[in-house]
C-alpha cells in the first residue's frame, strides 16, 4: 500500500509527537527526581528539629540519635506552662508587634507606591532608587542611629518605637513592590472613578486597593516575617524585663553560659514557626501573582 504526500506527512508528524512525547516523560521523571530531591533537602532540617523537640535534652544531641527514642511532649509542655520563661507572654507580644508593623508598613507603603505609580513630582526617581540603596545596607549599622532617636522622641524600650523602626525596614522594600504593582493596573479605572466623583483617596481606597489584593498579600506577607523573627533590633530597644521580649529575643533563655537546653529550644523554635506557617497558608495563593505583577515594571 503506497501513501500519499498528505498521509506521509501525517505519519511523520505522530511520529514526531510520539518522540516528543518519549522524550517529555523521561525529563518529567527527571525534573520530578530533582523536586523530590530538593524537597527532601528543605525540609529535613524541619524534620530533625522537630524530632529533637520530642527529646529530652540529654539525649537531643546524642553521637548516635534514634528518631523516636524517649519522644514525649514534655519540652511543649514545660515550654507553654512558663516553667522555662513566659512564652505565651513574648508570644502575645510577638503577634501585637508584626500585626501591627504588618497594618502600618502596608499602608505607608500602598499610598507612597500609588503616589509614585500615578502621580509625577520632583525627586520621584532619586525616590525609588533610595528605596532600592537602602537594602544594600547591613540593618545592624542601623541600630545606635535608631537607638538615637528612639531617645529623644522618648519611644525607646516601648513596642510603638519597635513597630517604627520594623517598619523603616520593610517600608521601602514593600513600597517598590507595590509601586510595580500599581503600574499593572490601567489609569482608566482612576479616570473612571474620579468622573464618578470620587476623590482622589475614594480612588484608591474603594477602587485601586481591591484590585491589588495580590500585591497587598505579598508586602504584608514580607512585613510580618519583618517583625516575627528578628533579633537584632528587639534586644536593642526592648526593655531587658521578661514580660515584654518577643519570641526570638526570648528564646535566648534555653542558651545558657554553660549548657543548652536543645529539647526546649527545639519546642520553642517548633511553636515561633506555626504562625508563619498560617500566615503563608492565608496569602499563598495570591503570592505569585503578586509577585510577578510587582515585578513586571519598577
Amino acid at each position: 500500500m503506497t501513501l500519499d504526500a498528505s498521509s506521509l506527512q501525517v505519519v511523520k508528524a505522530t511520529d514526531r509527537r510520539l518522540r516528543r512525547t518519549d522524550r517529555s516523560k523521561g525529563a518529567s521523571i527527571a525534573l520530578h527526581a530533582a523536586l523530590i530531591g530538593a524537597s527532601a533537602i528543605a525540609v529535613f532540617p524541619v524534620f530533625w528539629v522537630f524530632i529533637t523537640s520530642l527529646k529530652p535534652d540529654a539525649r537531643a544531641v546524642e553521637p548516635t540519635p534514634k528518631l523516636f527514642n524517649e519522644s514525649s511532649l514534655d519540652n511543649y509542655t514545660r515550654v507553654l506552662s512558663g516553667e522555662k520563661g513566659d512564652f505565651l507572654a513574648w508570644f502575645g507580644n510577638s503577634v501585637l508587634i508584626a500585626l501591627m508593623t504588618t497594618v502600618i508598613g502596608v499602608f505607608i507603603s500602598a499610598t507612597a507606591g500609588y503616589a509614585a505609580s500615578r502621580f509625577r513630582f520632583p525627586g520621584k526617581r532619586g525616590l525609588m532608587m533610595s528605596f532600592l540603596l537602602v537594602q544594600m545596607f547591613p540593618f545592624a549599622v542601623l541600630i545606635v542611629p535608631l537607638y538615637n532617636i528612639l531617645i529623644a522622641l522618648g519611644l525607646n524600650g516601648t513596642s510603638i518605637g519597635l513597630v517604627l523602626v520594623y517598619c523603616t525596614t520593610a517600608v521601602p522594600f514593600c513600597t517598590y513592590m507595590l509601586k510595580g504593582y500599581f503600574d499593572t493596573v490601567p489609569a482608566d479605572i482612576d479616570e473612571a472613578g474620579r468622573v464618578d466623583g470620587l476623590s482622589p483617596f475614594g480612588v484608591f481606597w474603594r477602587l485601586i486597593m481591591p484590585l491589588a489584593k495580590p500585591g497587598l498579600a505579598v508586602t504584608a506577607f514580607y512585613a510580618f516575617l519583618t517583625a516575627w523573627g528578628e533579633v537584632a533590633f528587639a534586644s536593642a530597644f526592648l526593655s531587658a524585663a521578661d514580660e515584654s521580649k518577643t519570641l526570638a529575643v526570648g528564646l535566648q533563655v534555653f542558651v545558657q553560659q554553660n549548657r543548652t537546653e536543645w529539647g526546649h529550644l527545639a519546642a520553642a523554635s517548633i511553636l515561633v514557626a506555626i504562625p508563619a506557617i498560617v500566615v503563608f497558608y492565608l496569602v499563598q495563593r495570591f503570592l505569585v501573582q503578586g509577585l510577578a505583577s510587582g515585578a513586571v515594571k519598577g
